[in-house]
């Protein structure tokens, strides 16, 4: 079969052969793949960066996607910490860690959405307990999960959404999906600050698709400028898109009642995760999100994947 190959850690992935997947046990089945997305997630799997990688070359890259089954039913797959992924004709998924997805839904736009989406569908649902009427502050908010965020930061019922992100014009169309309000992250340090304190200091939940530099230098003005400092603030840590790393004055846990927890692969489990996902494919289905679907060809994986950091709000996905 043909698959996106990634050969070496130093360069992205090229179209290539690769052997046939074989099921060898109850807990594997080969599927024919329609759709996987290109996201970070992957990206950083393809670079040998991401803290769930490991040295195995060849690896065929891909997290999730949805395929056909031998019946010709759909599904849609997470798959585990494997060298065979989604981009290739066929993959190997289990049972166990796919949802039946209806024949109808666009296999397009379900791969575009479902990873960016699910990443703050499971952080509201699994990682804190979120009601309706509270506020929510999402740094990286102009990027294609933290748009998704928003919306789903709106159906579940929050009460007001800051978005914080870079560039006016990308912010100002986010007033549509449902932010209340906007921070634009490209100021100066000072404005910045000021900014995050006035508009989003008193919010209940963050979810942070940064971390990094903006991320350090934005914790200490919003908890300072809290009303009640003692009233819970959960912090959830998604992506690192600006850094890895942050630098965590001891003073923020003492002055503030501030809970920093992450969301994603070891923090909530595999099950736990695949129970929240019918409901978010059948939102999905409906077009309850909006969703900047953008398919190329498997054949062309090595162009997608240059063209994919230019397109922010889009999410490429590759159909072999």
């Amino acid at each position: 079969m043909h698959a996106a190959v990634v050969h070496t850690f130093a360069e992205p992935p090229r179209y290539d052969e690769f052997p046939d997947p074989v099921a060898t046990g109850p807990g594997e089945e080969v599927v024919e793949v329609l759709a996987s997305g290109l996201h970070p997630r992957v990206r950083s799997q393809a670079d040998g960066t991401h803290y769930t990688a490991t040295d195995e070359l060849p690896l065929v890259p891909g997290v999730d996607g949805v395929g056909r089954r031998a019946d010709g039913s759909l599904l849609y797959f997470v798959l585990p910490d494997t060298a065979l992924g989604a981009m290739a004709d066929k993959t190997l998924v289990d049972p166990g860690r796919s949802i039946p997805v209806p024949n109808s839904i666009d296999p397009v736009l379900l791969a575009a959405a479902m990873n960016p989406a699910m990443s703050s569908w499971v952080a509201l649902k699994r990682r804190v307990t979120f009601t309706p009427g509270q506020a929510v502050l999402i740094l990286g908010a102009t990027g294609s999960a933290g748009r998704l965020a928003i919306q789903t930061a709106r159906f579940l019922g929050a009460g007001r959404i800051v978005a914080a992100g870079r560039g006016a014009e990308r912010l100002a169309a986010l007033t549509a999906l449902g932010a209340t309000d906007t921070v634009d992250l490209a100021g100066d340090d000072e404005t910045v600050a000021q900014e995050l304190a006035a508009k989003a200091a008193d919010v209940d939940v963050v979810l942070d698709y940064l971390w990094g530099p903006v991320t350090e230098k934005a914790i200490m003005p919003l908890l300072l400028a809290r009303t009640d400092r003692s009233r819970l603030l959960s912090w959830v840590e998604i992506g690192s898109v600006a850094g890895p790393d942050i630098a965590l004055p001891s003073a923020a846990l003492r002055q503030a009642n501030v809970c920093f927890s992450g969301s994603g692969q070891g923090s909530v489990s595999a099950a736990g995760i695949l129970r929240e996902l019918p409901d978010l494919v059948a939102e999905i289905g409906r077009g309850t999100f909006s969703v900047d679907a953008v398919a190329r060809p498997l054949a062309e994986v090595a162009e997608a994947w240059a063209d994919a950091p230019a397109r922010a709000t889009e999410r490429v996905v590759l159909v072999p």
